[in-house]
């Protein structure tokens, strides 16, 4: 097993700023059914987690067969609004080919469904750079257990101890945290304060620095 670290990333929050269009498909949704979504239950309840587990979080228990035709007109909802080049978190782009140079191996690890991570990262041209996208049907329990990251190290033939994860929510940092990775929280949904569990807070990839930043973590 290699000694050179890799690069996990999530997709909504990390990748685009995709969240608040989430919250509105979400709210969109949730009228039709006369339920109620707060802003609180949706950065506790929704944000880096599946489908299969906050849709029965409002519904309650549901039928398999309804929750996944509930999940469906979710996401359909969300990819009708939502442009992903007019959402890139700032500096992506560039952050990704310097990892490409560097020879870096990078993974996505992501609760959206295999239709959200497709449309993202196909619309943003930039599929090529990973090795492998871990979608929502690659785990059985989704953040905050470290399965995903767990799973996305393994993917990168790593220990999660040589891993850098990239995240937003707080599910998904005490996900890479449980996992034992170095963590590296992205303002786009959370404070800095709400991220203070992390190694390094960031508010986008603009001006960062791969070499450094990898030095400064795994040696």
């Amino acid at each position: 097993m290699s000694t050179q670290p890799g690069v996990i990333f999530d997709m909504d929050g990390v990748i685009v700023h995709s969240n608040p269009a989430h919250k509105k498909a979400i709210q969109i949704f949730c009228d039709k059914f006369d339920m109620d979504v707060s802003d609180t239950f949706l950065e506790n309840k929704v944000y880096g987690r599946t489908n299969k587990e906050w849709i029965p979080e409002v519904f309650g228990e549901i039928s398999p067969e309804k929750l996944k035709k509930f999940a469906d007109e979710k996401e359909q909802l969300f990819r009708d609004m939502f442009a992903p080049e007019e959402n890139v978190v700032p500096g992506i782009h560039d952050f990704l080919e310097q990892l490409k140079k560097l020879g870096l191996p990078m993974v996505v690890a992501t609760s959206a469904p295999v239709e959200n991570a497709d449309y993202v990262l196909s619309r943003l041209s930039i599929k090529s750079y990973f090795s492998a996208v871990l979608d929502s049907s690659y785990v059985t329990v989704g953040k905050p257990h470290p399965e995903v990251y767990i799973k996305a190290s393994k993917a990168l033939d790593k220990n999660p101890e040589n891993c850098i994860v990239f995240e937003d929510s707080i599910a998904g940092v005490q996900a890479g945290l449980e996992a034992g990775a170095t963590v590296i929280g992205v303002t786009t949904t959370h404070s800095e304060e709400e991220l203070d569990s992390c190694h390094l807070v960031i508010n986008d990839f603009e001006g960062l620095a791969p070499d450094v930043l990898l030095h400064k973590f795994m040696d």
